[in-house]
């Protein structure tokens, strides 16, 4: 796997191969198939109730004007460019729907699967490149994510190379994905341009970036239409669930 190709097994007709856990860079892992299609239905419709409320999914309005063509919906924090906050101030004011424990859950097993139990542990415990702490005391046990930014993706949306930095913590970001496939992009901390690597997300699929890659620019250049299995409750487009610990109090 080089810097700014494409993963191994990757393309249109990698996925008729099995798949493997991999490092796609030291802190960042791609888990193919770790969501059962139960587990997927599950999480379709709970992003479903989110969406219908208390704040609906959006398109969010950039501080230039600019429109993202994902719509997203939030629970526990409420993500604008670029802060957090408890209401909906730049949508209909309401108060975010409450972080449910179980999701809690989910975000630990999902480090101990990208990680193991030792490696998650030195992931858990990332700091900010400034030296600010986490918050946790290592290990998946004392990882409590409290937002999930919940991006919706049709046909056409896509997701230019950014960094997800408005969190007072460096705990590691936990990726789920459902529906359609798409190309990530993962790239590095410094420049979003090379080196990156891109990975084929499959529905199902988890990627989780801590440590040194906590910090690193990704996005999304390309969905595939009609690659989503409606028994997972998608027939068309794609979700990626995000959680995420904000550090912040309260």
């Amino acid at each position: 796997m080089s810097p700014g190709g494409t993963e191994a097994g990757a393309g249109r007709e990698g996925t008729l191969f099995p798949r493997e856990p991999r490092v796609v860079s030291p802190g960042a892992v791609h888990v193919p198939g770790w969501l059962s299609t139960a587990r997927q239905r599950e999480l379709v419709e709970f992003c479903r109730a989110r969406a219908r409320g208390p704040v609906p999914m959006r398109q969010t309005v950039l501080p230039g004007g600019g429109v993202m063509s994902v719509r997203t919906v939030c629970v526990g924090w409420h993500w604008q460019p670029y802060r957090y906050s408890r209401t909906a101030d730049d949508v209909n004011g309401a108060r975010v729907a409450d972080f449910p424990d179980w999701l809690v859950e989910l975000g630990r097993s999902a480090l101990t699967s990208a990680y193991g139990a030792e490696d998650a542990a030195g992931a858990a415990g990332a700091t900010r490149g400034g030296g600010e702490s986490s918050g946790g005391d290592g290990g998946p046990a004392t990882y409590t994510p409290d937002t999930a930014l919940i991006n919706f993706y049709d046909d056409a949306a896509r997701m230019g190379m950014h960094q997800d930095k408005e969190e007072r913590s460096g705990a590691p970001v936990v990726s789920l994905s459902i529906g359609d496939t798409c190309l990530f992009r993962f790239g590095n901390a410094e420049t979003r341009g090379r080196p990156y690597t891109d990975v084929e997300l499959v529905s199902g699929d988890l990627f989780v970036f801590g440590g040194p890659a906590r910090f690193a620019y990704h996005g999304v250049p390309k969905v595939y239409p009609g690659t989503a299995d409606p028994a997972t409750g998608m027939s068309s487009g794609r979700l990626n669930i995000t959680l995420r610990e904000t550090g912040l109090p309260g």
